[in-house]
């Protein structure tokens, strides 16, 4: 018989998620990835559709990682009907504490009393939220903070000073079951782990920019250079200064700002110092045992570069003289992994099957365009789209979790999708209208795209003329909207418009970040740009002048994009026949490897 704080029977019965917003509907494909069925209480009727239309489009994509079939998913204006039979219930409504009291206040009448009850909230500790709950109900009510998923699958458990203690390793259980990294916060404080850590920083940050220290560029370009690329752990880092050495330096802020030393100095000497426990440099170790096998930096390694060579530069140039070659991070050329290409362009590598996929652009204006895939040796060549339905494919994107490659043909004016083995082919955008003259035809032409699986869209460029200054960036839901056709969607936004002549792009989950190359005319064409984006998918207000960020410019007919995540690089190709790398901000920009008689198009990394 299970005890009280593992409900009975909870692998039948749903979990509850009350609101649909941006970070409702993400908990939602959580819980329905690992399995479970989800119902979703949302009183707003749009908020429902569009609710469950995200983790109609995404479920699968999440259940990637949790290797389960996926769960049903509903959404329901009633609030008894949401909660009825639920396991888990977590609320995920407006960060009002007047509501959040409420809703604790009818989960207690509504819910079953082994339903554990949760809140999202950042702002506000759960024991805030149970003034009207019995005590036996404040026993299995729980913090629940998710960050950003599918971005960053975080989420912080903790209790509301009565939750019983053995709910913990149970929810723990249930979180990595649904693809999450819980983290206990073993005891109650407003900002959970991270939030308070970034707010030290935020506000230190805030202090150094008011006295004049320094300036935001400065900064972020220290912390990137440190923390992104060096990979600082912070508490690794104390114990490798030395837990004595950064004693001092706190003693000298405590004196010169008249701060208290009770939870910084008086902490070390008490807990650490005095039981001469010093860090990495003695044998007791310090805030790490010396046995603990935690990295001093984050682990990284440089990647082996694919980049496609169109051909048309070659010594005997021809239609059919593309290749695949294989670079190496340091700049030098491995091998030719394929040849004989005809007019490659896009290319994208599936880490997971070991697959390539790329497109052969064809000659424009006839159909003979196709798309491939391979092994990343060049064996076992398979076709994905056959020449005869496609123009002028070019860039690819992938959606590895779900099976799914999506492609623009340019030509054909259209977005594509199709699984990997190239069924259930769909047509996701169709500029294509009716008798078109090639004028006309021109600003309707798709040539880049990329997927955001947090976002829940995908991006693409219509580059307009050459070198005609009408370039555009689109985005559209992943999931076309219910009984709407690819040539009249309602949920075509244009993002960015009056671009030089916009090619790649890519998009930068962690930061909300689209990167793009543009080989228009100069000064803001052949360049590499970037533009960061808000919840809702659709670019910030910024103070850049043209609405979005030139990264670097001064490259020979741009092309090729790809993100170095791990590596915090931007890597990036030009038909002059260079590969560049550079920094996410732009900065450090380096040809990797150039080659006169090459003239680059797609690139991944392996």
């Amino acid at each position: 018989m299970p005890s009280q704080w593992e409900p009975r029977n909870y692998r039948n019965r749903p979990v509850a998620i009350l609101g649909a917003g941006v970070l409702g509907r993400r908990l939602g494909c959580i819980w329905a990835s690992a399995g479970f069925d989800v119902k979703i209480r949302e009183p707003g009727a749009q908020q429902r559709v569009d609710g469950i239309a995200y983790i109609k489009g995404n479920v699968q994509s999440y259940s990637a990682k949790t290797n389960q079939v996926p769960g049903s998913f509903e959404a329901v204006e009633d609030m008894k009907q949401a909660v009825e039979n639920a396991w888990l219930v977590i609320e995920a409504v407006p960060e009002k504490l007047e509501l959040k009291i409420a809703i604790f206040a009818e989960l207690e009448a509504l819910t079953l009393e082994d339903c554990i009850l949760a809140s999202n909230s950042s702002s506000y500790k759960s024991s805030e939220m149970i003034s009207q709950v019995s005590d036996s109900t404040k026993t299995r009510v729980l913090n629940m903070h998710y960050y950003m998923p599918p971005a960053y699958m975080i989420v912080e458990l903790m209790t509301d000073g009565y939750t019983t203690p053995e709910i913990f390793p149970f929810m723990v259980e249930r979180c990595k079951e649904a693809g999450s990294n819980p983290y206990i916060t073993r005891k109650e404080s407003t900002g959970f782990i991270f939030n308070r850590v970034w707010a030290a920083v935020k506000r230190e940050i805030l202090t150094i920019l008011a006295e004049g220290v320094s300036v935001p560029g400065e900064i972020d370009a220290v912390w990137h250079e440190l923390c992104v690329k060096g990979g600082i752990l912070p508490c690794r880092e104390m114990d490798d200064i030395g837990l004595d050495t950064v004693a001092l330096i706190e003693s000298h802020y405590v004196e010169e700002r008249g701060l208290s030393p009770e939870k910084t100095v008086d902490f070390l000497k008490a807990n650490y110092l005095d039981h001469g426990m010093l860090g990495t440099k003695c044998s007791k170790g310090g805030l790490y045992a010396n046995s603990d096998s935690t990295p001093t930096k984050a682990d990284s390694k440089s990647p082996e570069i694919l980049v496609l060579d169109i051909g048309l530069s070659a010594t005997a140039p021809s239609i059919t003289s593309g290749e695949i070659l294989q670079v190496s991070a340091d700049g030098k050329l491995q091998k030719s992994i394929l040849k004989n290409q005809f007019m490659p362009d896009g290319l994208a590598v599936d880490s997971t099957s070991g697959r390539i996929f790329w497109t052969c652009m064809g000659i424009p204006g006839n159909p003979d365009g196709a798309v491939y895939s391979a092994n990343v040796d060049g064996t076992d060549i398979k076709t994905v789209v056959a020449a005869g339905s496609l123009n002028t494919p070019k860039q690819v994107a992938l959606d590895s979790a779900a099976e799914k490659v999506y492609f623009c043909d340019r030509e054909g004016c259209r977005v594509y999708r199709c699984a990997f083995d190239g069924s259930n082919l769909e047509v996701l955008i169709d500029n294509t209208g009716r008798d078109l003259t090639p004028e006309q035809r021109a600003p309707e032409c798709c040539v880049g795209v990329t997927v955001s699986l947090s976002q829940g869209k995908f991006y693409w460029t219509q580059k307009g003329p050459s070198k005609g200054g009408k370039g555009r960036i689109f985005c559209a839901n992943i999931t076309t909207p219910e009984g709407q056709l690819a040539d009249a969607r309602g949920d075509i936004q244009c993002i960015l418009s009056d671009l030089p002549e916009p090619v790649d792009l890519e998009i930068h989950e962690a930061s909300r970040a689209l990167y793009w190359t543009d080989r228009g005319e100069i000064p803001w064409g052949n360049s590499l740009n970037r533009v960061k984006l808000g919840e809702d998918g659709l670019p910030l207000s910024t103070n850049f002048s043209r609405g979005y960020e030139i990264l670097t410019r001064g490259l020979n007919e741009a092309i090729g994009l790809k993100l170095d995540s791990i590596n915090s690089h931007v890597y990036f190709t030009d038909l002059g026949g260079s590969i560049y790398r550079c920094d996410l901000d732009g900065n450090h920009k380096e040809k990797v490897y150039s080659e006169e008689h090459r003239a680059f198009t797609g690139i991944t990394l392996l």
